[in-house]
């Protein structure tokens, strides 16, 4: 019996399969079927996101409001077809209600899709928890998110102050802790942070970019790409250590 029991254990180490696939008839096939998923959900999230830049650039508003609200589904897919860990992918799916939300022209829908969006980067945050970020960083990010503040302060709508200035204190924090898990992920919290920006300078009318939306959607899904990539990177990969640790669960 003890024979047996350490050929499954070595069987499911070697396969790449945890205890959660045992006493299933046919289990090796389940990983099998998700790592086939891994490609095909990629290069739909890339087609999807060309779409809606495309729609988004050359004013197609039926391909952006078809395109966006799949975007973020197709990633997350992605991230659990490379068995990313549950945390990352409940950051994304709060940012897809975050993204269906402010399809709709209303300060009703942008304040629930800004909250659908704050509780993702809790998520980010809780995901990134145990990482080691730079006192430097910090110090940084607070600067640019105190000076930030206070210049669009007056050119926000007097109810619009305090919810964005309590979500870009989130936001920041998240771009911050993004940077312990290495540059991939850091680029990935700051692109957010740009985008973000973006849409709070057009509210309070400052001069906008050309294709201001093209710009605000460009930066973000690369930076929901860059993030997922970077917290499914091995940990030597994104720390330049090297590590005998398993890849994040």
């Amino acid at each position: 019996m003890s024979a047996e029991a350490d050929r499954d254990r070595r069987t499911n180490t070697d396969t790449g399969r945890g205890p959660r696939g045992a006493g299933r008839t046919g289990a090796d096939a389940g990983p099998g079927r998700r790592d086939r998923l891994v490609r095909p959900l990629l290069i739909a999230f890339l087609v999807a996101g060309a779409v809606d830049l495309v729609g988004v650039l050359a004013g197609i508003e039926l391909a952006h409001q078809i395109a966006k609200p799949l975007l973020m589904p197709l990633l997350a897919g992605y991230a659990l077809a490379r068995r990313g860990p549950r945390l990352l992918v409940a950051a994304l799916l709060f940012g897809w209600g975050g993204d269906t939300f402010l399809l709709f022209d209303s300060d009703t829908a942008f304040l629930v899709g800004m909250g659908s969006f704050a509780v993702g980067h809790i998520c980010y945050l809780w995901l990134f928890g145990r990482a080691h970020s730079s006192p430097v960083a910090a110090l940084g990010y607070a600067v640019v998110l105190t000076v930030f503040v206070a210049l669009l302060w007056n050119g926000l709508p007097a109810d619009m102050r305090v919810p964005i200035a309590g979500y870009s204190m989130l936001l920041t924090a998240m771009a911050c802790r993004a940077g312990a898990l290495g540059m991939r992920a850091a680029v990935g919290g700051g692109l957010f942070l740009l985008s973000d920006g973006l849409i709070a300078t057009g509210i309070a009318d400052w001069p906008q970019l050309p294709a201001p939306d093209f710009w605000v959607m460009f930066t973000y899904l690369a930076a929901q790409y860059l993030l997922t990539t970077g917290a499914l990177a091995p940990a030597p990969e994104r720390t330049g250590r090297t590590t005998t640790d398993g890849p994040r669960d």
